[in-house]
């Protein structure tokens, strides 16, 4: 027989649901972003997407923008994480190679919905929200730092510009390779992109 302690079983249970609908909303949202840009990903849409009802979204967010906060912090650590995984299947000395060949192919360019949202989003970011700009931003750091740790002569001098470099690189070929509506250019520009990379 379960004896309730001053209510407090089903509070966790509710804090728990409540916490499951907040991880669906995110989750959403951070899909919907790369999907359909900041602009385009509405609260309704999101809330439909979740399996939840429009009116349950201000017990989650105090706005869309924390919301939108939520989801770019979200849709940026996952892409960090995606990189460092295919960097940590590889041998130490070729994690580099296997980080960029990763993001610039085929199948990261067909993915944008899961795949890195600076590449998906970056010209819409200086236009949104302070905090969405802050998450945004975090996440843009953790994945030079990554590209940084995994580059050939890490720790030398010279080395986080190179890493600057190489993280642009990477999301400026992809923007491109995904605004041309020329398969085999798209193609090229991700092919030349890798080259010139790995070759450094």
């Amino acid at each position: 027989m379960l004896i309730m302690n001053g209510g407090r079983p089903s509070r966790r249970i509710a804090q728990s649901r409540k916490e499951a609908s907040h991880e669906r909303i995110v989750e959403a949202a951070a899909r919907a972003i790369r999907r359909s840009g900041y602009g385009g990903t509405g609260v309704a849409d999101i809330m439909k997407e979740a399996g939840l009802t429009h009116g349950g979204f201000y017990a989650h967010f105090d706005s869309r923008e924390a919301m939108l906060a939520e989801a770019a912090d979200r849709a940026g650590a996952q892409s960090v994480a995606m990189l460092e995984r295919f960097a940590a299947q590889a041998p130490p000395k070729e994690s580099f190679e296997a980080l960029v060949k990763a993001y610039l192919s085929k199948a990261h360019l067909d993915r944008a919905e899961s795949g890195c949202p600076v590449a998906a989003l970056g010209s819409e970011m200086a236009r949104q929200a302070p905090e969405v700009r802050r998450a945004a931003t975090r996440r843009i750091k953790e994945m030079i730092d990554l590209v940084g740790r995994h580059s050939p002569g890490w720790g030398q001098p010279g080395a986080h510009e190179r890493a600057l470099v190489a993280a642009a690189t990477m999301v400026g070929a992809l923007v491109l390779a995904r605004a041309v509506d020329d398969p085999k250019l798209s193609a090229s520009m991700l092919e030349a992109a890798r080259a010139r990379l790995i070759a450094h």
